[in-house]
Order: structure tokens, then sequence, then C-alpha cells
């Protein structure tokens, strides 16, 4: 297991740079849009405090804001795109379920938000990501030690493949690139398949859904959110105690 989740938190790093930078709200192009030669000051001004209000990262609200409620924007903001990435394969109901893919998906998209969870409250090493994701996600306490040369060298190739068009210089983050990442991160995981159920999911009642044609999407997406939220939790627990 700690060999899956090495590659795995490392190929988060340049998703949630991403996520970051993408701007989802467009509220930078509405800036824009505003500063051409000809406009006003005061209404560049204008937009900009606005810009600088808005509670999303790089901006002085963000900075201002406290590691709890970042938390909680990086469940509710990025974890709603995340889990409809998981739901998608829902549409197929009980068929679906034949294959770990949206097992795979859900937990991948919850390692995501956990590891930016970690990050805002200062918690980076990667061997501590490793045993938060491996207790959070499969109610396993790993014993998680540093991997020699040979095994370093293969987790730093696993990341890159998994990070893909995200890594590098020139490439621009976008949605639809960040959606792909996360594909990718979830088949990282078909390596811990027997473990992926054990990830935090819904109740009886979303299963049930979830089992349905169609309408299995909805059950699949309500199920993956609860998870999300109650693992967030759980983390924001461990971290406060460690």
């Amino acid at each position: 297991m700690v060999a899956a989740l090495r590659p795995f938190v490392r190929a988060t790093r340049p998703v949630l740079d991403g996520l970051r930078e993408t701007d989802p709200f467009g509220l930078r192009a509405r800036v824009a849009a505003v500063q051409g030669p000809d406009d006003e000051r005061g209404v560049r001004e204008k937009v900009l405090d606005f810009l600088a209000s808005v509670e999303i990262p790089g901006t002085a609200a963000w900075a201002s804001m406290q590691p709890a409620q970042r938390s909680r924007w990086w469940v509710r903001r990025v974890g709603r795109f995340t889990t409809l990435i998981a739901a998608i394969p829902g549409i197929g109901g009980v068929l679906a379920k034949r294959l770990p893919v949206s097992s795979a998906l859900g937990a991948a998209g919850q390692g995501l938000v956990l590891v930016a969870i970690a990050g805002e409250h200062g918690v980076h090493d990667e061997d501590r990501l490793i045993g938060l994701l491996g207790a959070v996600l499969f109610r396993r306490e790993l014993v998680v030690e540093r991997p020699d040369a040979a095994a370093d060298e293969v987790a730093d190739a696993r990341a890159a493949e998994l990070t893909g068009d995200l890594d590098g210089a020139d490439s621009r983050p976008t949605l639809p690139r960040i959606g792909s990442a996360v594909w990718r991160l979830g088949r990282a995981l078909f390596a811990v398949e027997a473990e992926l159920d054990k990830h935090p999911h819904g109740n009886w009642f979303h299963s049930a859904l979830s089992n349905l044609p169609v309408v299995g999407v909805v059950g699949k997406y309500l199920g993956e959110w609860s998870g999300l939220k109650r693992a967030a939790r759980e983390a924001e627990k461990r971290l406060k105690v460690a």
C-alpha cells in the first residue's frame, strides 16, 4: 500500500497547483476585461477590491482565512468536482459495480482533497501524508519508511505518469486536464483494489440508488459526497492531534 500511495502523493502536487491556478470562477478574466487603457481608475480599483475579497487561493481574503476555513473550501469547491468525476461510472447502475473504477475514482478524489487539507494545516511531509491517507481512506495504520534510491526513482517515474500534461512549465492547468489527472490517480489505486471499498462512502440509501441504471449516478454522487465530508472531518481531527 505504501508503494502505491507514495507516487499518488507526489502526483497530487501539480494537480493541486493546477486547481489553485485554474481560476474556476473566471474572476481574473473579469478583471482583465475592465482593465483597458480607457477605463476609469475607480472602476479598476473596485473590481480589484472585489477580487481580493473573494475567498479563493491567491487572494487577500484567502490569506486571512483560518486553516479550517480553507479546508472547507477544498471540500466544497474542489470536492464537488472530484466527486462528480467519481460518480460518472454510476450511470451504468449495478453493472458499474462489477468494476473497481468508481471506487478507485472516489478514493482518488478524496485522497487529493485530504492532501490539500493537510497542506492548509502545514503538513507537507510525504511519509505523514501517506500515513494519513492509509488511515482515513483504507483504515490501515501504516508503518511508513523512507524508500531506498531505487524505490524512490520508481516512485518519481510513476508520479510523472500520473500527472501527465500538468507537470511542466509550459502546461496550462485547465479543468479537463485536471479531470484527466484525477482519472489517472484513480487508476493508480487499482494496485490496492482489495482495499478500495473501505474508503468512506454513503449509507444504504445511496448504495441502493446507485444500483439503478442512469439515476445511479445521483446515488453515487450523494454517497461519495457524504463519504468525502466524513473523510475530511476525520483527517482534520488527526491533523489537530498530530
